[in-house]
């Protein structure tokens, strides 16, 4: 009877610690980090765009520098409101930019994570995060992926860790909320950008045409417990 309680006991224990396991495996660790912007191959990931595409005159350049002793990207540029005598577009003002990471080989699944978090060191604009992920959201003439933003007030001067809930991300179509109440798909993230209007933002961020300048560090997701 006891070699049988041993036996039980020890099969019990390996099923305790297989349980254990993959439970481990389903919760995602604390913190994962997406973007580090640490080398110069980093600026391979990541392309420039503006509103001198559609004849404004904005402009914008992305580099990895040393600052403070560590390599960082430095997103930088002019927001102007003007446009090109001769643009064949059909809009009334310019002044954006943003930078957007390329496409993700597939996707990442954040399903886990419950915050996005960008440590970086501004001028006191506003500028805009943006989450991309597969197309499931139908809306009249759209084929792309789905964009989900919100805002992030970069103060001036000190390094600076913002923490934007996921569920603070709204779905956008060309700049405009579309549905308020459609939720993301957080398992399906093909992508994410950065980007600045010259108008527009919170209250009391720096605001208008003229220069703009973000630093950054990282971009990870979080639990929101972390």
């Amino acid at each position: 009877m006891s070699r049988f309680r041993a036996m039980w006991q020890a099969s019990l224990n390996v099923t305790k610690r297989a349980i254990r396991w993959n439970l481990e495996d389903l919760i995602p660790p604390a913190e994962r980090n997406i973007f580090s912007f640490n080398s110069k191959e980093e600026l391979k990931r990541w392309h420039l765009y503006s509103d001198s595409e559609y004849g404004g005159l904005s402009s914008a350049s992305l580099e990895i520098k040393d600052v403070e002793n560590g390599l960082k990207g430095i997103f930088s540029g002019n927001l102007s409101l003007e446009l090109s005598e001769n643009s064949k577009w059909n809009i009334s003002r310019g002044g954006f930019c943003g930078m957007r990471s390329k496409k993700f080989n597939g996707f990442i699944d954040l399903d886990g994570y419950d915050v996005i978090s960008l440590k970086l060191r501004g001028d006191g604009r506003c500028y805009i995060s943006t989450i991309y992920t597969e197309n499931w959201v139908n809306s009249p003439g759209q084929e792309e992926d789905n964009s989900w933003q919100a805002f992030v007030h970069v103060p001036k001067g000190n390094w600076y860790i913002a923490k934007i809930p996921l569920a603070r991300y709204l779905p956008t179509w060309r700049g405009n909320v579309i549905d308020s109440n459609l939720e993301m798909n957080p398992a399906r993230v093909v992508g994410m950008s950065l980007s600045v209007n010259a108008e527009g933002g919170v209250p009391g961020a720096t605001s208008g045409p003229g220069d703009f300048r973000v630093e950054l560090d990282w971009i990870k997701a979080l639990r929101a417990e972390y």
